[in-house]
């Protein structure tokens, strides 16, 4: 059914097809239930992460529903947990369009949305009604700055959108990776996010919130290292976790006219740098902090890979575009499957075999 909606949708622009179905999901939520069987869960992927309990590690990544208005429907399709966002203080429109385009031939996207939402409060405001409904799961929010605020200052939006958003979320993610808001990924040192956790500790600690720190795939190893170290010694550490990665500005070889558009790249192309980050994040770590893998994620083995590298949890969300709802439970099942198959009772026993000394 999925490969007839996509043929309609991909006749459309990128972002014209994004609000089309964000409009359809939010009218009739039971619509993502018709592509696919209800996901079931077995026991073997079960796990607690940050003291939250998954059903099973695959989740919806931020930027596929920044407002919250579709939140009932991803949990039908399967999801174990929906990330909104990026939520910024107040709303903003984000960048010029167009601002969102297919490679079709390699399963990716690039974007340049530049965080458009409606603002904090708005977005709380649904969040609330979602909550008071008994809708769903675990849903974290995505939360980063208004272009126009100064980085000196960035600490202050931070803060001011979460006490907004705090009493509606399960945790929180910290957003200084994206690469559409000038300037964001200037934040992304271990002064600054220390710096940042600090500022939002006693909302945090108010909330009881976990939260995870979105990396970018561009940061050099090192880099990447020093942060983990850092976050992993810091007081913070108990409820902290990373989120690996966000999109890139890379260019490996792509295909079709849009593969030179500026923006972030996601999809399959970005898989094995993600894939890397999670390792050189779970060997800084140490074990005392959990990864969340995110990039290039289309089927169970892709997954799995993530797993064995390090991540505890997985999010997806382009291949929901090129795949449809059924993805998720596809993904549930097999990753199933490569568990039995490799003896592993848990998930839990399975996540960075491949990292361990």
């Amino acid at each position: 059914m999925y490969s007839a909606v996509r043929s309609i949708l991909f006749r459309l622009s990128a972002e014209r097809a994004h609000e089309w179905t964000l409009a359809a999901l939010r009218r009739v939520p039971a619509a993502a239930g018709w592509f696919g069987p209800r996901v079931q869960a077995s026991d073997r992927l079960s796990q607690t992460v940050l003291g939250l309990p998954f059903p099973h590690p695959i989740g919806l990544a931020a930027g596929l529903d920044k407002n919250g208005v579709a939140i009932p429907a991803w949990y039908r399709m399967g999801f174990s947990f929906v990330e909104i966002g990026t939520v910024t203080p107040r709303p903003q429109p984000g960048n010029p369009k167009p601002r969102l385009f297919r490679l079709i031939q390699d399963e990716a996207l690039i974007n340049r949305m530049g965080f458009n939402n409606e603002g904090a409060t708005a977005v709380a405001r649904r969040l609330a009604r979602v909550r008071e409904a008994g809708t769903g799961g675990i849903l974290g929010v995505n939360i980063g700055k208004n272009k126009d605020t100064p980085n000196p200052l960035a600490h202050e939006d931070y803060r001011a959108a979460l006490e907004q958003v705090a009493p509606f979320a399960d945790y929180l993610t910290i957003n200084v990776s994206s690469p559409n808001t000038p300037g964001l990924r200037d934040l992304q040192s271990e002064a600054f996010i220390l710096e940042l956790l600090r500022a939002i500790e006693p909302i945090r600690s108010r909330h009881r919130l976990p939260v995870w720190v979105k990396l970018a795939p561009d940061l050099q190893n090192g880099e990447i290292e020093r942060i983990v170290d850092a976050l992993a010694t810091s007081p913070f550490r108990e409820h902290l976790g990373l989120i690996c990665t966000n999109t890139t500005v890379q260019r490996p070889p792509l295909s079709g006219p849009y593969r030179d558009e500026a923006g972030g790249l996601s999809g399959r192309p970005l898989a094995a740098r993600s894939t890397e980050v999670v390792r050189i994040a779970a060997r800084a770590a140490r074990r005392r902090m959990p990864i969340m893998g995110s990039g290039g994620v289309f089927t169970a083995e892709d997954a799995y890979e993530k797993i064995r590298s390090g991540a505890s949890l997985v999010q997806i969300y382009t291949a929901l575009i090129y795949r449809g709802p059924a993805v998720v439970g596809e993904l549930v099942r097999g990753l199933d499957a490569l568990l039995a198959r490799d003896g592993f009772a848990n998930i839990a026993d399975a996540v960075g075999m491949d990292v361990r000394e």
